[in-house]
């Protein structure tokens, strides 16, 4: 129930939530972000389309010969084509909850405000790989829909921009609705808080997983979700019902905690299961950990296609 009050990879650029709230422009932010923390790998995982060379294969008719390895050819006395990584140009789309819930913060920046930086920078590391992208927001119904096209970046980083956490939501009607959209296979990032029984959770997001996408989860809590750090008794508010609760944190805190621990395990358990991939993502920590954790799951999903 979310309530109110009444590790980065070496050589990653470390950028704090904080500082990021002060840029004010999602372009220039997501281009920073990805940039600086791309040129601090010593190698980018693969995760996408480039223009880099990946593989070969025996060459069939039809096959442009201008992408004829000749050098092998005089090697093996055999046609064989050079495969690029932008031959894996695919549809990616952002599912971004902006229920009520996710305009709770207790810092500088709100669990929708870090969500919005983390779909910004996840776009732009589709777009500059040539994939096709697009979002859907979506609360108790679905809200936006922009669907996945090479041209539509600048039109979701205006959507993110407009994006508001003003309705109570639910995962299972709007996401049955998305799925009409996904005919064609596609990267799905679900990025939400999650305020739902876990089994309610996988039931929604079932049929994207089962029409053939490749399905990866951000699960985004403010640090006063995780910690419940409060020390004075107080009423606290129900950001979905509205319902203020009275509370004594010194003895409501040791359960809290044991609760949040017991949900996110039993949703990590559960997405494992079910092979989609699942990132904790604290809002008080830089955005090169989500950033990474996504390239390992895009870099483990293409070595299987």
């Amino acid at each position: 129930m979310p309530l109110t009050q009444s590790g980065s990879v070496p050589g990653a650029r470390f950028v704090d939530p904080s500082i990021l709230a002060r840029i004010g422009n999602l372009d220039l932010l997501a281009r920073t972000v990805v940039d600086g923390f791309i040129n601090g790998l010593h190698r980018a995982p693969y995760f996408g389309a480039s223009i880099d060379f990946a593989e070969h294969r025996g060459y069939v008719a039809g096959d442009d010969i201008r992408r004829v390895d000749w050098r092998l050819f005089a090697r093996t006395d055999r046609f064989y084509v050079k495969q690029y990584e932008a031959d894996t140009n695919t549809n990616f789309c952002v599912l971004l909850d902006v229920s009520k819930s996710m305009g709770f913060k207790s810092r500088e920046v709100s669990k929708l405000e870090y969500a919005s930086y983390l779909a910004a920078c996840l776009a732009y590391l589709a777009h500059r790989q040539r994939d096709r992208v697009g979002i859907i927001t979506f609360d108790s119904e679905v809200v936006t829909h922009v669907p996945p096209s090479a041209k539509h970046f600048n039109i979701l980083l205006h959507t993110l921009d407009r994006a508001k956490a003003a309705r109570p939501g639910q995962l299972a009607d709007p996401v049955k609705k998305l799925a009409e959209h996904f005919h064609r296979r596609s990267v799905l990032v679900l990025i939400s808080d999650f305020y739902e029984d876990p089994d309610v959770v996988l039931e929604a997001i079932k049929p994207l997983k089962f029409l053939d996408n490749e399905l990866i989860v951000f699960h985004i809590l403010d640090p006063a979700e995780v910690d419940f750090s409060y020390d004075d008794a107080s009423s606290f508010e129900d950001l979905e019902s509205g319902e203020q609760l009275p509370v004594v944190p010194e003895s409501f805190g040791d359960e809290y905690r044991k609760l949040i621990a017991g949900h996110v395990n039993t949703l990590s358990t559960k997405f494992s299961e079910h092979r989609i991939d699942y990132t904790l993502v604290n809002t008080k920590e830089p955005l090169d950990r989500a950033l990474f954790g996504y390239l390992s799951a895009r870099e483990k999903l293409m070595r299987v296609r």
